[in-house]
């Protein structure tokens, strides 16, 4: 029965059988992603621990909050629209947990150019003094060694 009590809390179905710490890391990132595509980056930044990580291009984290901001800001000039059409993970242990999701974004570059990307999130949150979830490491590549192998 120990056991059972200290596994970790794990949902593959949005809103199905999840916790209250699973809808509320979904949550966060949910609201990261929607100020993304409203381009409030303020809110984005706030979605961060102040020494958080996100791997925008494979093999380049950036953990400056600076940095972070900019690239959010430039990145924001496409007007994103992301779909997670395929679900979320969720897997919480504790005060850390992990969220999975394969994604598509489309967007138009400054001179009317469609684009289009794809790729597999993995996040890493961690749960706040006040309870809410921040994130702490964003990798929305993580897909990419699965694709290197093929």
């Amino acid at each position: 029965m120990a056991l059972a009590m200290l596994a970790p809390q794990i949902s593959t179905a949005e809103g199905k059988d999840m916790t209250q710490d699973q809808q509320d890391v979904l949550a966060a990132v949910q609201n990261m992603t929607g100020s993304f595509q409203d381009g409030d980056i303020a809110e984005v930044m706030a979605s961060y621990e102040s020494q958080a990580t996100v791997v925008f291009e494979p093999d380049a984290p950036v953990s400056d909050a600076t940095q972070l901001e900019q690239i959010f800001t430039g990145m924001a000039a496409v007007n994103p629209v992301f779909d997670y059409e395929a679900g979320h993970e969720v897997i919480v242990n504790g005060d850390i947990a992990v969220h999975i999701a394969p994604w598509t974004m489309t967007g138009l570059t400054p001179d009317g150019q469609e684009l289009a990307q794809s790729g597999l999130s993995v996040a890493v949150l961690r749960k706040q003094a006040d309870g809410s979830w921040k994130l702490v490491i964003d990798n929305p590549h993580g897909g990419r060694l699965l694709a290197q192998g093929q």
